[in-house]
């Protein structure tokens, strides 16, 4: 069985691949049947290069692509396709993202309680700043209403006022004819 995938060439830390033919079961640095294009991911953008005719003349004659060169040969518009899912996950890793996914949503949910606790926080602080701008207002009319009290009474509470002034001075009266009296003797 015959298979199209990536053969890894280049230096150290910054791979090349070529796309080769092969038989499925070999090394894919084994010798290749034909290769017919390249692949260069660290030029901007990646750089692929592959023989159409070649690629169409390996296909009819039964060779399955691997997934990743399913995927360029879909992009190249040589395969008319879905792309295959090239990346598998490992179980491990599939744990951490899903313990990652489910740390998210707790800062979500945390997150939207929080808000909703701020929104009725301030909806009770508007409340009682209402309570208390009323409150100041009724203090105001009562206010208002005792210096209106005060400005009628005062005629009254002066001859209130004036009559215990008289009445103090009667009683102031007598005791200053004691000292005259003492005199006289």
């Amino acid at each position: 069985m015959l298979t199209i995938r990536l053969s890894r060439t280049g230096k150290k830390h910054h791979p090349q691949y070529r796309i080769v033919v092969q038989q499925k079961h070999t090394d894919p640095w084994s010798p290749a049947l034909e290769i017919i294009g390249q692949y260069n991911p660290h030029t901007t953008p990646s750089t692929i290069e592959i023989k159409k005719d070649r690629a169409e003349h390996w296909l009819s004659k039964g060779a399955q692509p691997s997934e990743s060169v399913h995927n360029m040969l879909v992009n190249a518009g040589i395969i008319k396709a879905d792309k295959a899912k090239s990346v598998a996950i490992s179980k491990k890793r599939a744990g951490k993202l899903e313990g990652k996914r489910a740390e998210a949503e707790a800062k979500k949910k945390e997150a939207v309680e929080k808000a909703k606790a701020e929104a009725e926080a301030k909806a009770a602080e508007e409340a009682a700043a209402k309570e208390a701008a009323e409150a100041e207002k009724k203090a105001a009319e009562e206010a208002k209403k005792a210096d209106e009290a005060k400005e009628e009474a005062p005629a009254e509470v002066a001859n209130e006022e004036s009559n215990s002034e008289q009445a103090e001075g009667e009683a102031k009266e007598p005791s200053e004819e004691t000292p005259a009296e003492e005199a006289a003797e």
